[in-house]
């Protein structure tokens, strides 16, 4: 005879919980071993005992919990049902329906929501006539198999009969069966009770689920690790995350017995909590050689969802020791008061410029290889983004994935929310801090499309169009500009115009950076002067131009002469002086630093955050790395540094 196999459930306990069986997280079923870790088996978690099979599936939302008998009346109901999810959004045309049948296993139907309840019943029904017979037939066959090994024949009678019969399947609402002439739009509402012969099964429509779960490939002890989560119908502030780090088989743990290494031999490894109960998870160099595991439930305030789990491809590993930004980290520990702004400016290197052979031989043949791979990169970006604590952060260069899969993941963990403009391998990222900020409206442009179409620029291209050719030049460009109107959370009277770019990078394109800040400046007047009339203006960028260059010059004294030597740094040929001019009354809130930009052939100051001085001031600059501290590995970007550009931070305040 077979002997039953035990299996343990245990469900953490979740704080905030009222005791309501639809709203707690799904157990974890556990095969159990002679020995288990001791640190799985903990006053922050219960256990139930189940066989496996039908009656495993219906058991397995109960809990062992000491209540009143009339608690235990009213929640045994609830335990004995399954689990039937729902998901109806108005502007699909179908719906979905997720169980488990008896046989074990697990139906996912799509089905119109226009289409009568009756038709879908019918379907379920034919579903669970196959999912009986399986079970029939395992049944007979165990039992054939019984009697084979006892050596003795045995009658036919009183043998189960085949199950031939559709079973019985109806939809109740508040205790009335729902009419099969209803919509399945209509008739799938959260609460009802679905009924497949004798099993029950409680609706749950839309609950909070997760559509995307994602954790990075490489992971360093002392960089925070921050899943990409895809949430529907919940949100991250409300879901349960748990962290787990693997168990080397021989490795036993403080407090585990020895449980982990006697149980070797059914098992290479287990997992034991590692005590993090958030969203991001630092490991620590103990956890190097070890994977990690994320137990996720999502959550949106008032239910659960379907828990999820994933592991980490790859153990963690070691850190690169100190990095250029960490002595900057010392200034950035906390988030600013609310009269503040903590601004960052920083060009990230696109990975699409980074793993080019020209940028591995030639750009920055004296940087590791490794440390070129976006995969270790980001360990140090999101690091060092999210130590500065930043309320508004302005980046250039940024590939679009590593905007969704890597910034939004990180900063979204620590407060901020991103919006994103593609150039066109890479793009411009502006985040702000949700809790001093919100997106009033935004306002970007591609700089040769404002030029070609929008009647704001007519006079610029006039000009230009006197040089048929270095009015081609500044066309063919795809240069772009973003703008964000932000309104503070506190005082609702102060907005502020929030603009970024990455002005055309080749050394003798200094008269087509004029233009484009020509037109990026004649744009943010049109937002900050007309469209919200006297927000203040902070432009953020990498303008690939030294203090001693025209761009600059027209920046900070509002206009540039027409015999500039800058209007004919491509040649006589392609000179298209000009002279001009901007209304604002702007300074670089960061000075001009001896360079942002260290590479092995040029070092210089291109980037800048420009701030509006009649309505802001400098709180303070925060220091950049020392020179030892960026050529330690010769140049830019390295081991420790990301980027080949250096993040100006300063906080600002309000006047």
């Amino acid at each position: 005879m077979l002997t039953p196999r035990l299996v343990l459930a245990c469900r953490p306990e979740v704080p905030g919980l009222n005791g309501s069986c639809s709203c707690l997280p799904p157990l974890l079923p556990l095969d159990l071993k002679p020995a288990v870790s001791g640190s799985l088996i903990s006053s922050a978690a219960r256990f139930m005992w189940r066989l496996p099979g039908r009656a495993a599936l219906r058991g397995v939302r109960s809990l062992v919990e000491q209540r009143s008998p009339a608690e235990a009346t009213t929640h045994e109901a609830v335990r004995a049902m399954e689990r039937a999810v729902v998901r109806c959004v108005p502007s699909e045309p179908k719906l979905s329906l997720s169980f488990a049948l008896a046989d074990g296993s697990h139906k996912n139907m799509q089905r119109d929501q226009s289409e009568p309840l009756g038709r879908a019943l019918s379907r379920i029904a034919t579903n669970a006539l196959k999912g009986h017979a399986k079970v029939a037939a395992a049944k007979k066959s165990r039992k054939n198999r019984a009697h084979s090994s006892g050596g003795a024949a045995c009658a036919a009678t009183g043998s189960e009969p085949a199950a031939t019969c559709e079973p019985v399947v109806k939809l109740y609402y508040r205790e009335e069966a729902v009419a099969e002439d209803v919509l399945n739009v209509d008739a799938w509402q959260d609460g009802a009770v679905l009924q497949i012969g004798d099993v029950k099964y409680k609706v749950e429509r839309n609950p909070p689920a997760f559509t995307e779960l994602q954790l990075p490939r490489y992971i360093m002890a002392g960089f925070p690790v921050c899943p990409k989560l895809g949430l529907e119908f919940g949100d991250p502030a409300s879901s349960v995350f748990r962290w787990y780090k693997e168990v080397k088989p021989g490795a036993a743990e403080p407090g585990d017995g020895g449980l982990a290494s006697s149980s070797h031999s059914l098992q290479s490894s287990v997992w034991i909590e590692t005590g993090v109960d958030e969203r991001v998870y630092t490991p620590c160099n103990a956890d190097i050689g070890l994977r990690l595991k994320l137990h996720c439930t999502p959550g949106n305030g008032q239910r659960f969802g379907p828990s999820r789990e994933l592991e980490s491809v790859c153990p963690v590993e070691a850190g690169p020791g100190t990095c250029t930004f960490d002595h900057r980290h010392l200034y950035t520990k906390k988030v600013t008061e609310d009269s503040f702004i903590r601004t960052v400016s920083y060009n990230i290197l696109a990975d699409t410029y980074a793993q080019t052979e020209f940028s591995r031989t030639v750009l920055y043949p004296y940087c590791a290889p490794y440390a070129l791979e976006l995969d270790y990169r980001q360990n140090l970006i999101q690091k060092e983004l999210t130590g500065y604590n930043a309320d508004l952060i302005c980046l250039q260069e940024v590939d679009r994935a590593v905007f969704s899969d890597s910034l939004v993941p990180a900063l979204e963990a620590f407060g901020l929310e991103g919006v994103f403009r593609i150039k066109q391998h890479e793009g411009l990222a502006t985040f702000y801090r949700k809790s001093k900020f919100r997106l009033v409206s935004q306002h970007d442009i591609s700089f040769q499309e404002a030029l070609k179409s929008d009647p704001l620029h007519k006079e610029l291209l006039e000009k230009l169009a006197l040089n048929p050719l270095a009015q081609e030049k500044v066309l063919q460009r795809s240069s772009v500009l973003q703008i964000s109107v932000l309104q503070s959370t506190t005082d609702s009277s102060k907005k502020i115009c929030v603009a970024n770019t990455h002005l055309y990078w080749h050394p003798k394109g200094g008269y087509i950076r004029l233009i484009q800040m020509a037109t990026a400046l004649v744009h943010i007047r049109h937002v900050s002067c007309d469209l919200y009339p006297g927000i203040p203006v902070i432009f953020c960028g990498d303008f690939n131009s030294t203090p001693s260059t025209g761009m600059y010059h027209f920046v900070i004294n509002g206009s540039v002469p027409e015999d500039h030597e800058d209007w004919a740094s491509n040649g006589e040929e392609e000179r298209c002086g000009m002279s001009l001019t901007h209304c604002f009354k702007l300074k670089s809130a960061c000075g001009e630093p001896a360079y942002t930009n260290y590479v092995g052939g040029f070092h210089g100051c291109l980037d800048y955050i420009f701030i509006d001085l009649n309505a802001l001031e400098v709180e303070q600059v925060i220091p950049l790395p020392s020179h030892e501290e960026v050529t330690t590995h010769q140049a830019l970007p390295s081991v420790s540094h990301p980027s080949d550009h250096i993040a100006l931070v300063c906080d600002l305040k309000w006047k």
